[in-house]
């Protein structure tokens, strides 16, 4: 950018249901402060960004910016405007490859909720050179997947090297408790993932592998996630988790972006914690066979829980780190709303002003949130956003 933006940050999506509760936070937790950022609506109807503003209790003088993904040319002049793009509107391999192409021209940061592993390395095979010329820094899944699960791994293995002069080789996330729900754009995304994959099925070898989100590198072969298992390390049945696939491939992209940091045979799972016993036998069963994504009750974009439920949601997720000689310790992450919304969109914007004003020694490229922002991204969902990361052995 040849001039300073004019905002910080734009929330483009902010019409919708997670866009509006981003916009949300902004006027919540920055409204009175003494040096807010600047930021503005993005949405396609001027009528509805009105019409949320005064929903959320934003100042009437809050920017409104209309952009349209069909319209490319409003896409530009939004990008052309902002520090940091942070985009809610997904599927993203529908509606973000604008988004995306205009930040890397104009050198803005961007920030998203993405779980499409495919898109995503669309996107790095297609922009990582261009956006390392222009220094537009690209941050995919800012959300509950990956940011959590990232920077849980990232920073156990710094408490590694600290405790041991060395990394784990081996990781293994257990979500040990949750209270919330996917989002309808997850379960969007997941129907559009399936549609791309009639049309390319060379994506299946990018879907189903670890290392998908590595261009030229395939590290060592990876613990098998998709069955129940009983697991001595925490004394109890693990079941299959459903963010595995895109949580793993980016844990592992921020080893790749970090040189190798944790090592180029280093092994990483995650699954969900049941409970020891029969008992726990039976229940990780069951957690392995439904689609948490079928039915009825499956949530659609725009549509998400009542306050109440976001308030009342929570997640805690315990990272067990192993040494190639046996040398152990555990750090867990901890969520105070639902992960879906209420967590995802307090991390989203607290990513995004990261990248506008933490001043980050960093270049252009396609990043992952740990690669990217590592440390001081932690540092301010501890004190902003209501996430915990606490050593625990």
């Amino acid at each position: 950018m040849s001039e300073a933006p004019e905002f910080d940050v734009i929330i483009y999506g902010s019409t919708g249901y997670t866009g509006r509760l981003v916009a949300e936070y902004m006027v919540q937790q920055y409204g009175g402060s003494d040096n807010p950022p600047k930021w503005a609506m993005a949405g396609r109807s001027l009528d509805k960004l009105e019409e949320v503003r005064d929903l959320i209790g934003a100042p009437k003088d809050t920017p409104l910016v209309v952009a349209d993904s069909d319209d490319p040319a409003s896409i530009d002049m939004m990008a052309s405007r902002t520090k940091v793009v942070l985009t809610t509107v997904g599927p993203y391999q529908l509606y973000g490859d604008e988004v995306v192409a205009a930040c890397v021209k104009h050198g803005t940061h961007y920030v998203d909720l993405c779980g499409e592993p495919g898109w995503m390395r669309e996107m790095i095979d297609k922009h990582q050179k261009a956006a390392e010329e222009s220094g537009a820094q690209i941050c995919f899944s800012c959300g509950f997947d990956s940011i959590p699960f990232d920077l849980g791994v990232l920073m156990l293995q710094q408490e590694m090297q600290k405790k041991f002069g060395k990394p784990a080789t081996r990781i293994r996330g257990r979500v040990r408790a949750m209270e919330g729900t996917f989002s309808g754009g997850t379960a969007a995304s997941l129907g559009a993932t399936m549609k791309a994959l009639a049309k390319n099925p060379s994506l299946v070898k990018i879907l189903g592998s670890s290392f998908g989100l590595t261009p030229g590198f395939k590290g060592a072969d990876q613990p098998n996630m998709l069955i129940p298992k009983y697991d001595k390390t925490i004394d109890s049945w693990v079941a299959p988790f459903i963010m595995a696939p895109i949580n793993t491939k980016n844990v592992h992209r921020t080893n790749f972006l970090l040189d190798f940091a944790y090592g180029e045979d280093f092994k990483y799972d995650e699954m969900v914690v049941t409970s020891p016993g029969d008992l726990g036998k039976q229940a990780a069963e069951m957690v392995a066979k439904p689609n948490p994504f079928a039915g009825d009750d499956t949530p659609k974009p725009g549509e998400g829980p009542t306050k109440e439920q976001r308030d009342n949601g929570y997640y805690d997720i315990v990272f067990i780190g192993e040494t190639a000689d046996g040398e152990t310790a555990s750090l867990s992450v901890k969520g105070d709303k639902d992960p879906g919304y209420g967590s995802t969109s307090k991390m989203i914007a607290e990513s995004a002003l990261c990248l506008a004003e933490d001043k980050l020694k960093k270049g252009g490229g396609v990043w992952t949130p740990g690669a990217l922002m590592g440390k001081k991204l932690v540092k301010r969902l501890e004190d902003k956003a209501g996430l915990s990361f606490t050593l625990e052995s």
